[in-house]
């Protein structure tokens, strides 16, 4: 788990630096920044991505992840719970300020695939680079949001722990039964979804990678019934 212990140790960081900064800091750094951050995204998709062993995998998982993604519409869903929660928590009291900081850094850093597939890749593989990445992305973002929205931010490292962790602890769980073939396929899934982040990032396009996230299961799924049938 040392993936998420150093994301909630980035989050805790830069909640503390943003307390200091409480005026905030000139947009234009912020977005340099995060640019930046969204080019090492990519590069650490493309080095998932080039995992895979058949393509095709890869591929089909996409498509077919995208179409059960879509059908169950994933990213409506998150929106609508993000909605609730702001509506929930979010008025105009002390408390309500604090849990609005709260609500906010928490969907910001657990609703997403970098959040999942980063946790199964640290479970599965024991290497938390996707994690790591996500950590230095954090922890800017807690250092932007804590100067404008107050301590309440620093809270949500907790759902970051015990959400990350328990996904990382039962991938450990799931790991020695999964051969490393199947474990490539289904990493290099996730990494074009990595990818996909990364572009968001940098504000090219936007793709909606909530709707992708089966795709990483259809991949696990598709990889162990070739090596099983088909090998």
């Amino acid at each position: 788990m040392i993936g998420t212990i150093v994301n909630t140790a980035a989050i805790v960081a830069g909640a503390l630096v943003g307390l200091t900064i409480r005026k905030g800091i000139p947009e234009r750094f912020g977005d340099t920044i995060m640019q930046g951050l969204g080019l090492a995204v990519i590069l650490i998709g493309l080095q998932m991505a080039f995992q895979t062993q058949n393509p095709l995998i890869v591929i089909g998982s996409i498509v077919v992840g995208a179409i059960i993604g879509e059908l169950i519409d994933i990213e409506r869903w998150l929106s609508r719970f993000g909605t609730w929660l702001e509506g929930r928590f979010g008025n105009g009291s002390e408390s309500g300020g604090i849990a609005r900081g709260f609500v906010t850094a928490s969907l910001l850093y657990c609703v997403g695939a970098m959040a999942i597939m980063g946790a199964l890749e640290d479970g599965l593989t024991g290497q938390p680079n996707t994690l790591f990445a996500k950590s230095m992305l954090d922890g800017v973002a807690s250092v932007i949001l804590t100067s404008t929205l107050g301590i309440g931010v620093i809270f949500s490292a907790v759902p970051v722990f015990v959400y990350q962790g328990g996904i990382t602890l039962a991938a450990s769980w799931v790991a020695p039964v999964l051969s490393p073939w199947v474990i490539a396929e289904l990493t290099a899934t996730g990494g074009l979804l990595i990818l996909a982040i990364g572009i968001n990032v940098l504000g090219m396009t936007r793709i909606r990678v909530g709707n992708l996230l089966p795709a990483i299961f259809v991949a696990a799924l598709a990889a162990i019934v070739i090596e099983r049938f088909f090998a």
